[in-house]
């Protein structure tokens, strides 16, 4: 989910901003502990067959995407550790959560099919890009609304077809923020190519430019 960062006009870039090498902040503690907790998530939904449990935990992991975003910008402690954490956390809980739950038959199969196919190619293609040279891709806010709206549905079919006595209510919700969802991932999957090229041609312009 990612977007280009500024234009061709924006100046190489220098060394890393003051601060942006510490490891041990907690913006970055907050995604380890969401990547811990998945192993967490499937135990309760296989292990204890308890849906409730397992799209609280499964809700509470994505809600905390948000909040270590939130500090990470307002307490400056953005890193470089952290550019590359936070979304390797948010595509592994999308990639076991959303699989465990297609496993577990609460969520439709086109859906589960439709966001498990953009995330692979857009991992994928940051991957390659990265490997190419590109300069590094920030999210648009596309990506982001359709992460967000993402991040409410699936854990929300879960909960529907669990003993929750607001089931039928998060069926409702589900249907309302996964439909949004995925087209707001799309559109953003869409702005990624020209971004992806614009990065990429940036990128071999920076290393031009430190080898002249």
């Amino acid at each position: 989910m990612a977007a280009v960062r500024p234009s061709a006009t924006t100046p190489a870039p220098g060394p890393v901003a003051n601060g942006e090498d510490r490891i041990l902040t907690i913006p970055n503690v907050i995604s380890l502990v969401r990547l811990a907790c998945l192993p967490i998530f499937v135990y309760l939904l296989f292990g204890r067959d308890n849906r409730a449990a397992a799209a609280v935990m499964l809700g509470f992991l994505g809600a905390t995407d948000w909040v270590d975003g939130y500090i990470a910008r307002h307490y400056d402690q953005v890193t470089t550790v952290g550019k590359v954490l936070d979304p390797v956390a948010d595509r592994l809980l999308f990639f076991v959560g959303i699989t465990a739950i297609l496993i577990d038959g609460s969520i439709p199969v086109w859906i589960a099919a439709m966001i498990l196919l953009r995330e692979i190619v857009v991992g994928a293609t940051t991957i390659i890009l990265a490997m190419l040279g590109a300069r590094r891709i920030d999210v648009t806010w596309f990506g982001k609304a359709g992460t967000f709206a993402l991040m409410v549905a699936v854990p929300m079919f879960l909960a529907s077809e669990s003993t929750l006595q607001v089931a039928g209510a998060c069926r409702v919700i589900a249907w309302a923020t996964v439909i949004p969802g995925l087209i707001f991932s799309y559109a953003s999957w869409a702005m990624y190519l020209p971004l992806g090229i614009t990065a990429l041609r940036e990128g071999r312009a920076d290393r031009a430019a430190l080898q002249a």
